[in-house]
């Protein structure tokens, strides 16, 4: 079924900076227009927004409701939005806590156009939660996941497999070319590791640095630290009392990043989230990351890198001696980094997966 004819919409309640280049791309797979529509986050959260090229884009205004594990959001302007925008399908956030999901999924049903959800999977809970959580999952036509984990919660939680779509969470197209060369050795100064990501406390960086600060004086690296956000000024006055050494660069972009990409030697992630994990690997780092949301399993494998216990300071310690001490191993893992996302973790992978999740919804919503 060609998506020539499909207007495709899509809301999310904060359009990042970070994920405006794979809608762009996306919308070069459907000709009749792909329309955004999202809010401001709340200052606190110090997200830095986007805005598309090849997208249209509609602001609607979110109103944010408590905070924490109670936070709920009210997106005001959504209906209006459809009725402007009358797109074919739509794709929207598959999280309860965002108030207009179950309207705006009325809306499209009584025109008989389908709705896909796009979530992590199925978190934990008792047997009145999962119900609740079922019958709003039910409500999509079809579900887009950024892992086999979530692919796997979705089915078990009794969806439909066939209308489950992994999505892998990418922030770099397919690399052309050879890898990028890593040094084989650490004679001519200290091993290099980087930490790309939001400055904010589930990311963890506190633990990255005590871990860097307990490793033998041998093999203790030069960190870098790429990033803004609420817990900078705190991670700074860790740093400057157990690491020293530590570097903040600010929020890096374009070819300063990369730069800082191809002068590492190992990319650490030691809490949740973050799509610069799939960006490192692009550059054929080995990785260290907390095991999280499922993504980073799918991303970092022993022959790539190492998987951690979130939280566990010895052993994110554990890993980074292993790793520290022998640089030609790192290379060896780098290539493999590079090879996922090379055959298995970019941006066209993605797109393809948002591409059959809407013609399947599409086919779904007919009968």
């Amino acid at each position: 079924m060609a998506l020539s004819g499909i207007k495709l919409g899509i809301l999310q309640r904060v359009l990042t900076d970070y994920r405006v280049r794979f809608f762009d791309f996306l919308a070069g797979e459907f000709p009749s227009g792909v329309e955004i529509a999202a809010g401001d986050p709340r200052p606190e959260e110090q997200i830095i927004t986007g805005v598309p090229q090849k997208c249209a884009f509609h602001a609607v205004r979110n109103i944010h409701v408590l905070k924490g594990g109670l936070y709920l959001c009210q997106q005001v302007g959504v209906i209006e939005w459809l009725e402007s925008c009358q797109p074919d399908a739509l794709i929207v956030e598959a999280n309860p806590r965002y108030l207009a999901t179950p309207q705006v999924v009325r809306w499209m049903h009584q025109r008989k156009r389908p709705v896909v959800g796009w979530g992590l999977g199925v978190p934990p809970g008792g047997a009145i939660r999962a119900n609740l959580r079922l019958a709003f999952l039910k409500q999509f036509d079809a579900l887009l996941t950024y892992s086999r984990a979530g692919q796997s919660q979705y089915a078990a939680a009794g969806l439909l497999p066939e209308s489950i779509f992994l999505a892998p969470n990418a922030a770099a197209f397919r690399p052309t070319g050879d890898a990028p060369a890593h040094r084989v050795s650490f004679a001519d100064g200290p091993a290099k590791v980087l930490f790309v990501g939001r400055l904010q406390a589930r990311k963890r960086v506190d633990l990255l640095l005590q871990a860097c600060a307990e490793l033998e004086p041998g093999i203790q690296p030069d960190l870098v630290i790429v990033g803004d956000g609420p817990e900078k000024a705190a991670l700074q006055a860790l740093a400057e009392e157990v690491y020293p050494k530590a570097e903040f660069t600010g929020d890096l972009r374009g070819t300063d990043l990369d730069d800082c990409f191809r002068e590492a030697d190992l990319f650490v992630l030691p809490g949740t989230g973050g799509l610069a994990l799939q960006q490192a690997l692009s550059f054929a780092l080995p990785a260290i990351a907390a095991e999280g949301d499922g993504t980073q399993m799918d991303l970092v494998r022993p022959e790539n890198g190492w998987l951690v216990k979130p939280g566990d300071l010895q052993s994110l310690k554990s890993a980074l001696r292993l790793a520290l001490t022998n640089p030609m191993d790192l290379v060896i893992k780098g290539q493999e980094s590079f090879r996922i996302v090379r055959d298995e973790v970019n941006m066209e992978r993605m797109a393809d997966a948002f591409e059959a999740a809407v013609r399947f919804a599409i086919e779904r919503s007919k009968t």
